[in-house]
């Protein structure tokens, strides 16, 4: 190996900071995800334009790619809506999710590393503390994170897409429908999924997820309350103006 000039240690390059434009789309989703935003809710431009501290062009750049995504409804003359599924729909939200989730959990079986395992422990139990403290938007983001970690480990981008797809559907579908009072995702599950993963039996994996998102199913039941924030509240930790547009 070539000598190499001692000099003072390099910096850590930084990520790059978001767009106004994702760091809007960010927002939205998150918000979707963590039931801040409820199902049929308006996104109105000119309040999410004041919100986020960006031009109205940024907001429909960000709607538009939501829109894209499938997370969010644009209607010619209403304009930007997050979606009000009906219960039917359910089925095939989760008929979709158990194929794609399930086939992830058979691939993954038996080969997850010692540092993957230790990184879906770390989401289970943060997920199981934001439940514990009573903050359910964290507990929510969390369980959506652990199912994505899982789709990201087996190493096929296009599972990430399909999940990114159907986990803010299934968030609609749960704000929409859950009995009131149950947790987002059932934490113990978490457990017995890595514990079907780390045991090295693809079909037992697999059908150890689609138990898991059966259950969670059928705490689908009756629609939930309705309740109305305005949209400058909600998303009043996005505001930032030196991004402003």
């Amino acid at each position: 190996m070539p000598a190499t000039r001692r000099s003072s240690p390099a910096k850590t390059a930084s990520p790059p900071e978001p767009t106004a434009t994702q760091r809007v789309y960010d927002g939205i989703y998150t918000a979707i995800l963590e039931h801040r935003l409820t199902p049929g809710m308006r996104l109105r431009e000119a309040e999410l334009a004041t919100s986020f501290a960006v031009s109205r062009t940024v907001i429909r750049q960000a709607l538009n790619r939501l829109a894209q995504d499938q997370v969010i409804e644009l209607h010619h003359n209403r304009g930007a809506q997050v979606p009000q599924p009906s219960r039917d729909e359910a089925g095939h939200v989760f008929d979709a999710r158990r194929v794609v989730e399930g086939e992830i959990a058979r691939r993954l079986a038996g080969r997850l590393d010692g540092a993957q395992v230790i990184h879906l422990r770390g989401l289970v139990q943060a997920e199981a503390d934001a439940d514990a403290r009573g903050d359910r938007p964290a507990a929510i983001r969390l369980s959506g994170q652990f199912h994505r970690a899982l789709a990201q480990m087996c190493g096929n981008p296009v599972f990430v897409r399909l999940l990114d797809e159907l986990l803010p559907s299934t968030s609609i579908l749960m704000a929409l429908y859950q009995r009131p009072g149950h947790p987002a995702c059932v934490a113990h599950r978490h457990i017995e999924l890595i514990e079907a993963l780390t045991g090295g039996s693809g079909a037992a994996a697999a059908g150890e997820m689609r138990r898991h998102l059966q259950e969670l199913e059928r705490t689908l039941v009756s629609p939930s309350p309705a309740r109305e924030t305005p949209l400058r509240d909600i998303f009043a930790a996005y505001r930032d103006p030196a991004d402003a547009a």
